[in-house]
């Protein structure tokens, strides 16, 4: 008795083999990549009159719609929830902001890998708002999220865990400290 012989595309059924009638094609999709792009660049109108409770309005509608028709685990959806944190951030909702850009950097190390190009950009994105941010916006914690999302993705040794750390290490130094000035003491 041999083995089951099992192909890459799986069981083959009848329906495979039925072809649509000539002249008939599949319905297109809902939120086609042309769609996408032009919504994108509705919102980014809206947001450069300075709307940007409109723009962020629409921003969540289409998250919405790519979500429900492309899935979390996609890159389109990864491209909508980054342009979400950026529009908090130019609101002044920083910690949403860096919700937002985590967010997208673990999906997109999900689908990607950790040495994608794409997901160390979206790494450095977090970082770079996280710097941006004033210090009243609860920095140190962000930064805390930042620092464990970002090993995760890259590992305790790299670069930007190392640079992230010795910035939170700066910032719990008292007003004026370096850590130059502290090792010479």
């Amino acid at each position: 008795m041999s083995e089951p012989l099992y192909r890459p595309w799986g069981t083959v059924t009848p329906e495979f083999w039925d072809t649509p009638a000539p002249g008939t094609a599949s319905a297109p999709s809902g939120l086609a990549p042309e769609t996408l792009r032009a919504r994108l660049v509705k919102v980014a109108e809206v947001a450069e009159t300075g709307h940007l409770p409109d723009a962020a309005a629409l921003a969540a509608r289409l998250d919405q719609d790519v979500t429900a028709e492309y899935g979390e685990l996609h890159l389109h959806t990864i491209q909508v929830r980054e342009v979400r944190g950026y529009l908090a951030a130019l609101a002044g909702d920083h910690p949403s902001g860096l919700s937002w850009y985590l967010h997208a950097a673990q999906l997109r190390v999900t689908i990607q890998g950790p040495g994608h190009p794409d997901v160390e950009a979206a790494t450095r994105r977090a970082y770079s708002l996280w710097l941006a941010m004033p210090p009243e916006a609860d920095r140190q914690r962000l930064g805390t999220d930042l620092l464990t999302v970002a090993g995760d993705i890259h590992g305790p040794d790299s670069q930007i865990v190392r640079r992230i750390r010795e910035r939170l290490y700066t910032l719990t130094l008292p007003s004026g400290d370096t850590p130059a000035q502290l090792n010479r003491a």
